[in-house]
């Protein structure tokens, strides 16, 4: 990202407001990468779609520059952009074909006839539907319309495809199946995607990075990996993945380590993320995965009681639901291939966790 020739997309210090006084973006900077597959993350109203709006021309920015391969395009209308378009209800021509619709936007481009139907042919192999050309839209599956959709945003060779919900209306089969589908376009064309959608897992299955929007601001840009296994925020930490928390004041903090007074009187070791010093309120996240039940003498830093209050059995795994250090909420993920022999509601358990794996951020306005 360093490089600027490498650089394809930009948002220098975007703003936008609607009535002149709410902001739903605020000062958005963000570089994305040619090649790379970035998806604007986050919850309904949290201006992760407006700010796709702003790069795709629908919405003006009101503050700020967007950039497309070094060229500010603030002032340049949707159609000049030569960026590729995927939108959740598909917006196919119901009254053209599957190539008449992926040949309409060369043709608004008048490319030559030959070339047109050569695109269109290598367009249907890319999603696998070679066959597929002559039939119109209402005769296809959903799953095959979406692939059309997608085929018609890459028949022209834009420098950047963008995709808004695009598998909102599958169903999760489905949804699944076209998520590596997409993926694996990416990875053999290497195109830049900017993706939006609220769901977690799509945006962690599909994504080089994720920018994690609330409230009109990123609040963490990083890759998956980063994103769930060391999140910045409290907000960050609860909306990607399953997060067991607890609450509590740090009371010191020394070696990379904090100590943490929990509500209910017990003292934990953490690791500190984003806290304000000591005395400062703050909220311990754990992942279900990262606690152990009976824990072997040194396995864990830290070993607390608990009480099972369901076990659900889940395939792959039971998802245990405890009462530790007040809350009856606390998960605990015990793979089906290590069940714990015995353990029944009611029960009290040890339980127990690494340092490195409790993490002090910051207290959230509803903890």
């Amino acid at each position: 990202m360093s490089d600027v020739s490498d650089t394809l997309v930009k948002f220098e210090s975007v703003q936008k407001s609607y009535d002149g006084e709410t902001l739903v973006v605020k000062d958005l900077n963000l570089e994305v990468a040619r090649g790379e597959f970035v998806t604007m993350l986050g919850p309904s109203g949290s201006g992760k779609t407006t700010c796709l709006m702003m790069l795709a021309g629908f919405e003006t920015a009101t503050h700020g520059q967007i950039y497309l391969d070094g060229v500010s395009i603030n002032n340049v209308p949707p159609h000049k952009r030569e960026i590729g378009m995927v939108f959740q209800n598909y917006a196919l021509f119901p009254h053209m074909t599957v190539a008449e619709n992926l040949a309409f936007p060369l043709k608004v481009r008048k490319l030559v006839r030959a070339n047109v139907e050569d695109r269109v042919q290598r367009a249907l192999d890319m999603v696998q539907l070679s066959e597929f050309g002559g039939r119109r839209p209402a005769q296809l599956s959903g799953g095959q319309q979406q692939r059309v959709a997608v085929a018609r945003a890459l028949v022209f060779d834009p420098k950047l495809v963008l995709m808004d919900e695009p598998l909102g209306a599958l169903d999760k089969q489905l949804r699944e199946q076209m998520q590596y589908e997409i993926k694996h376009i990416h990875e053999n064309l290497g195109i830049t995607v900017v993706y939006v959608t609220h769901d977690q897992s799509e945006a962690l299955t599909m994504s080089n990075r994720i920018a994690v929007f609330d409230d009109g601001i990123i609040q963490q840009l990083a890759t998956p990996s980063d994103l769930y296994e060391r999140p910045e925020n409290s907000f960050v930490a609860q909306f990607i993945g399953e997060n067991n928390k607890l609450t509590g004041t740090v009371i010191e903090e020394a070696n990379g380590t904090c100590t943490v007074a929990l509500e209910t009187g017990e003292q934990v070791k953490a690791n500190p993320v984003n806290i304000s010093g000591t005395s400062s309120p703050t909220m311990l996240s754990l992942r279900p995965e990262r606690v152990f039940l009976n824990p072997c003498q040194g396995e864990c830093d830290t070993t607390v009681s608990g009480r099972v209050e369901e076990l659900i059995y889940l395939g792959d795994h039971i998802r245990t639901r405890m009462s530790v250090c007040g809350r009856d909420d606390f998960i605990v993920k015990v793979p089906n291939a290590m069940r714990q022999s015995g353990l029944e509601p009611g029960q009290q358990v040890p339980l127990g966790w690494r340092t490195e794996d409790c993490r002090a951020l910051d207290m959230p306005e509803t903890a």
